[in-house]
Parts: C-alpha cells; structure tokens; sequence
C-alpha cells in the first residue's frame, strides 16, 4: 500500500478515535483516541504509517509548550518554591530510578525501557524522548498511561478522603500554610498573535535542530524548550496556539500507536506486574513527600499531596478546583516537575545506561 495512503488511514483512524474520546469527555481524550485509533488500525490491518521525523516535530512542540508555560510570576516565586520544588524533584528522581530498577529486576523489560517507563514527565513527551533513545515505546506508552489515569481520576478523591478523615482526628492539626503562602497569583503573558507563533515555532525549531546535531539524547526536546523559555522569559513573545497542541497529539498519538503490534498486545499481560509496581510507587510517594513537604515547608496537607500527584500542570489545576484548593504555587511547581522530567531525568538516565550492564 502506498505510504501516503497509509499515512491519510492512520490520521482518519487517529482523529476519528480522539474525536470520539472527545466527546465522551474522557481527559486527554484526544491523545488517548489518536493512540487506540492507529493502534487497533495497526493491529488488525497492519496498515499504520507515521513517519519517524514526526518525533522531531513533536518534540519541538513539546519543547515548545514546556518554554511557554513558564511565567515570570513563577520566577517571582521562586524563593518560595526552591525548596518544596526540590523535594520535589529529588524524590521524584529516587522514586524513578528504584521503580526503575525494580521493573528490570522482576520483567523482561531492558533498562532503558524500564527507566523511562517511570519518569513523570508527560505521556506524550516521554514516549516519543524514549523512542529516540531506542526504548520499546509501547511498553513505555502502556505505564505511562496507567501512570496518568491514576494521577487524574483516582489521586483527587483519595486526598480529599485521606484529607477528611485526619481532619476529624484532629481538627486542630496545625498543618496550615503560612500566612501569604500561595497567595500570590500566577500572572499568565497574554501574548497570544500569530506572529509570536510563528517566532516561537521558528526559534523552536532551530533550537530543537541544533539539539538535534548534539545527538544528546531528548536534545531536540531539551533545546526546544530552552529556547522558547528565554524567548519567552527575556521577550514575553512565545505562544503555541491550541490547534498547533492538538496537532501535535494527534500526531504524536497516531506515532505511538503505529509502533503497537499484535505481538505487543499479546506480551501486554507481562506488563500487569510493572504498571502495579508504577502505581504503588506512585501512591506512596504522595503520602511520604506529601507529608515532607507539608512538615518542611508551610504547605497543608490537601495542597501537598496534590503537589506530588502523578499528572500535568494543568490536571492539577483542574482537580484542585475541584478539591477547594487556589494555591497556584501547586501549578508552577509541576511546571518545574515537568521540565526538569523531560529534560533532565533522560540525560540522567542516559549516563546510567553507560555503565549498567
């Protein structure tokens, strides 16, 4: 079958699939349908096509959207942030390189694939960075999801109901944010023109390339989203428009889903042990530096275990909507969490895999 026939049949499949995730409301509907839709093409035809050149695409955007979610407010912050955000971090790191290890130790999973599987980073990002980096992308797509429908439907009613009863414990805790503690409120840039798309797409891109010729692992990725931050930062000109987004979930969604094959959904049950392993992780990383967070830094207790919940910026915002919770500190610390994810922990993981057997 000719290729650009194959391509136009796994975008239809891809779209047709987001589209009616869309519509069911299902979160990160159009990602998750794009990546069934291709899939289940592939799977029972064999017939889906992406080009591989569409992870460079999608990393620029990716990069892209990373730069641009930094807002000067959160640099004002800063001060405040350092440490929670370190905690953060720091935990975040151990959590991913024991998971990690864990995963390779009990599955036959390599130890690019079993690291990257862990990271917390975005579940468009993180497959596409571990599919440059030669990990078995499937796989990788298979945690990562499960990481994130956990993060986004079962982490916000747990913390409120963790929250309620040790609140009827001790109604006087003492766990309370200081006064003026997240008060401040992110101040979003309103640039939003078609020329600072374009300048954020043409310096992404050449950003994105010259890290594409280090041959540094996620570098396309990892220069996008610096360039993009100082334009935006140093110029207030970076915006990414909504249809640029989901353009690129859609294409990153048909990508991942075309790699899946019917050998990999028939060696999918081998992954029941891994994603169990992820989601307990996960769920006890949000008591233990939620609670060191909430003791060390002035955060309460609802506010620090969203703070350490296994989702993206702005789920977290949605769901602390949802919880009572306005401290927009809870938003710029994942926007940290997110970059250092993306850009830092593969680098990490990449020198790892230079003295790992």
């Amino acid at each position: 079958m000719d290729l650009l026939l194959m391509l136009l049949l796994t975008l239809a499949a891809g779209g047709a699939g987001g589209f009616i995730f869309v519509l069911l409301k299902i979160p990160n509907g159009l990602r998750f349908g794009a990546l069934l839709g291709a899939a289940l093409l592939q799977v029972f035809f064999g017939t889906a096509w992406v080009p591989s050149q569409t992870k460079y695409m999608v990393q620029v955007i990716a990069g892209a959207l990373i730069g641009c979610s930094m807002e000067k407010s959160d640099l004002r912050r800063l001060p405040w942030l350092i440490k929670p955000t370190a905690i953060l971090i720091g935990t975040y790191l151990i959590l991913t390189l024991s998971m990690g290890a864990l995963v390779h130790a009990i599955s036959p999973l390599d130890w690019v694939t079993s690291l990257m599987s862990v990271v917390p980073g975005g579940i468009t990002d993180i497959p596409i960075i571990a599919a440059d980096m030669g990990a078995d992308t499937p796989k990788v797509a298979l945690v990562q999801l499960s990481r994130y429908i956990l993060g986004v439907t079962l982490f916000p009613p747990m913390i409120q109901a963790f929250d309620n009863v040790m609140a009827k414990k001790a109604k006087d805790s003492g766990d309370v944010s200081p006064a003026g503690a997240g008060e401040m409120m992110r101040e979003k840039s309103r640039v939003n023109s078609f020329a600072a798309l374009a300048c954020t797409l043409a310096v992404g891109s050449a950003a994105g390339f010259a890290g594409y010729l280090t041959r540094i692992p996620a570098g396309t990725f990892l220069f996008s989203s610096i360039g993009v931050l100082v334009l935006k930062l140093k110029f207030d000109f970076a915006h990414i428009s909504p249809g640029v987004k989901k353009i690129a979930i859609l294409m990153s969604g048909c990508y991942i889903g075309s790699l899946i094959t019917m050998e990999d959904v028939r060696g999918f049950g081998l992954m029941a042990l891994p994603v169990l392993i992820v989601l307990c992780g996960y769920t006890i990383n949000c008591f233990v530096s939620g609670r060191i967070i909430s003791k060390t830094c002035g955060f309460n207790r609802k506010d620090s275990m969203l703070a350490t919940t296994p989702a993206g910026a702005s789920d977290i915002a949605l769901n602390s909507a949802d919880l009572g919770v306005i401290n927009t500190d809870i938003i710029a610390m994942h926007v940290f969490r997110a970059l250092f994810s993306v850009a830092v922990f593969p680098q990490i993981i990449n020198a790892l895999l230079l003295v790992l057997p």
